[in-house]
């Protein structure tokens, strides 16, 4: 969403962002407010309580404000009953609203009818099948893929300095750099130069190996993309899980062109595999391990992922992504006149 609304506001439309207050925004499930808000975010609902407790919308925070079409980023903790209300209110004055479906099960969507909305949104075929099934109407669903920055590759050669740096962010659970931690361990026992970086938001994990280097810190979009300029690999930590998801990390940075290194789950079960795969996928410590090696020995290997990745990037560009949604709101918006 903020990709697309940030895109949007490049092409000079006028966008409010209704968000979750403060107290709900700082809770774990989000990523660590690290910059005061604009002035076009209205802090207006409650989100659902971890106990289960339902949320509330503050309805005539939104309803005071001129508002020509409204777009629901759908997730878990939406306070669901006011959010239909209020696209309700809206749809008998004449206003469309869509939804755009972040949920990653069935039985996460609290919505009464979705059929409420003009279109439903989902980023790949998985969500039509595991998650929205019988939800809504087959002709009101839209699959528009997950947006990615744009290309800003560095200028690093692979080891210029004499050295294999790796390096990982985020705040992800502990356990999920462990497959790094214990791979490294292996592959320095060929290439002992070699440094892993960690920079998380919160406190560091135990480890207590002379090639690891840990801070921490929340990053901005900026550091990320200074880091990763600075890195031969991104090692990007995610565990499994059954739900369906998308990893925002990978498509918002892939444009880095630093070769990226994943688990082989759900996060990046669309991507393209085989020779046209973007990133290294592995499954187990002995496959990353290998991977590691036959990245860091041919250059050729380097080069077709970079490749991949590129053009990975610009078939989802978020000037494409957000073209789409530009056609369908119009084609909402003009249907409505009409």
């Amino acid at each position: 969403a903020e990709m697309v609304g940030r895109e949007l506001l490049r092409r000079g439309y006028s966008v409010i962002v209704f968000a979750p207050y403060l107290e709900s925004a700082s809770r774990w499930w989000h990523h660590k407010l690290i910059r005061p808000d604009e002035d076009y975010v209205i802090r207006c609902y409650e989100e659902i309580s971890p106990d289960g407790k339902e949320g509330k919308l503050d309805l005539d925070k939104v309803l005071e404000k001129t508002i020509d079409f409204l777009i629901v980023e759908s997730y878990e903790k939406l306070p669901y009953k006011d959010v239909e209300r209020l696209v309700k209110i809206l749809k008998d004055k004449g206003i469309p609203s869509i939804a755009v479906v972040h949920e990653g099960a069935y039985e996460d969507i609290k919505y009464s009818d979705m059929n409420v909305f003009e279109r439903v949104c989902v980023f790949d075929e998985r969500y039509v099948k595991e998650v929205l099934k019988d939800k809504v109407k087959e002709e009101k669903i839209e699959i528009i893929p997950y947006p990615c920055y744009p290309v800003r590759e560095g200028r690093r050669k692979f080891s210029q300095d004499g050295v294999i740096r790796f390096f990982s962010f985020g705040r992800q659970p502990k356990e999920e750099y462990c497959p790094y931690v214990e791979g490294l361990k292996v592959f320095k026992r060929e290439f002992p130069n070699v440094k892993y970086r960690i920079v998380r938001g919160m406190e560091p994990l135990k480890v207590f190996e002379d090639f690891i280097e840990q801070e921490e810190k929340v990053l901005d979009y900026e550091e990320i993309i200074k880091e990763l300029h600075s890195a031969d690999f991104h090692l990007l930590p995610k565990g499994n899980t059954k739900r369906v998801v998308v990893s925002s990390t990978l498509y918002q940075v892939l444009g880095t062109l630093t070769i990226t290194v994943v688990p082989d789950n759900r996060f990046f079960e669309t991507l393209p595999r085989g020779e046209d795969a973007p990133v290294i996928f592995y499954r187990d410590v002995l496959e990353l391990v290998e991977e590691l090696k036959r990245a860091s020995k041919e250059e050729e290997y380097r080069k077709r992922i970079k490749e991949n990745a590129r053009k990975f990037v610009e078939e989802n560009s978020v000037e494409k992504i957000t073209n789409r949604f530009e056609e369908l709101i119009n084609s909402i918006l003009v249907k409505h006149v009409h």
